[in-house]
């Protein structure tokens, strides 16, 4: 292979694991400390997508401000929603079956399914890039590689540097580890444990949207674009561990390499090497590369 299209393929992999990082980092946080199976996450990728695609416009207008407001404002909209659906409709399921959970966040699939419907319709929607991403980079003599990429890989990075440092270092981050393995204690030690599930759920919901957001003007805006992001991100998850974001860091840019370079080597068996890394993974692994934490 040509050194400068390997070099290309090894950016696109990075970016495509950094992003499937930036949605499962929120799924294992929902999964691993809430025990929620939450069916209705790709939703959220696909509610930030679809927030870009309306917002950026009316930003633009009425504020005068570019694309990074517009993430902004995604992020903090999408965290009240989160906290708002964590009340009314996730705080009921904490004590029910896997199965209630999964039959009631999958009916929130249906229902965000058809709101979307509603308020924009069921065309493919185009996002524009910002013209000040809108450039090439170029890479040996006449390959480049779009700036807007690089730019995602950036903000999927910081994001993470900033998730990293609010689990590790902060009182926050000390009472989502305690409460993940150990919800009793947190409870006993008079730290409002239901406040803090919502903040839990706000940041994964909010995480799934920036990604969705950030996505858009490459992916485009299109129904049902959340559903496969949710299959690949449960599978990261389970070949992290679930509830470690270390190892869904892991495992997203193992994933992101594994499916970038199946694509250009086997394309006829591109669909199914993921789920054989998944496979290989819990044959000596079953709880995941990294413990919760």
């Amino acid at each position: 292979m040509d050194p400068v299209i390997f070099l290309i393929q090894c950016l696109n992999a990075v970016q495509y694991g950094l992003l499937l990082f930036l949605v499962a980092s929120g799924l294992t946080l929902i999964f691993g400390i809430m025990g929620i199976i939450n069916l209705a996450h790709g939703s959220f990728y696909m509610v930030g997508a679809y927030m870009a695609f309306a917002l950026q416009p009316l930003v633009a207008q009425h504020l005068g401000a570019g694309f990074a407001v517009t993430l902004l404002a995604c992020v903090a909209l999408t965290a009240v929603m989160g906290y708002v659906l964590e009340w009314a409709f996730y705080s009921f399921l904490y004590s029910r079956d896997h199965l209630q959970q999964v039959l009631m966040t999958y009916g929130l699939i249906l229902v965000f399914e058809e709101l979307r419907t509603l308020i924009i319709d069921n065309d493919v929607h185009s996002v524009p890039v910002p013209d000040w991403l809108a450039g090439s980079i170029p890479l040996g003599g006449v390959m480049t590689y779009p700036v807007y990429r690089l730019f995602i890989s950036a903000v999927c990075l910081l994001v993470a540097g900033l998730l990293y440092w609010v689990l590790t270092k902060t009182r926050l981050g000390m009472m989502i580890r305690a409460g993940s393995s150990n919800r009793e204690m947190i409870d006993s030690l008079g730290i409002d444990i239901n406040r803090l599930f919502r903040i839990v759920f706000a940041i994964g919901v909010a995480l799934a949207a920036l990604a969705g957001a950030v996505a858009a003007p490459v992916s485009s805006v299109y129904p049902g674009m959340g559903n496969a992001v949710l299959i690949i991100c449960f599978v990261v998850v389970v070949i992290g561990g679930i509830g470690s974001i270390r190892g869904a860091f892991v495992a997203a840019m193992l994933v992101g390499v594994v499916d970038t370079f199946g694509q250009v080597f086997f394309p006829a068996a591109a669909g199914v090497m993921v789920y054989l890394l998944m496979a290989a993974i819990l044959l000596f692994r079953p709880e995941g590369l990294f413990r919760q934490g």
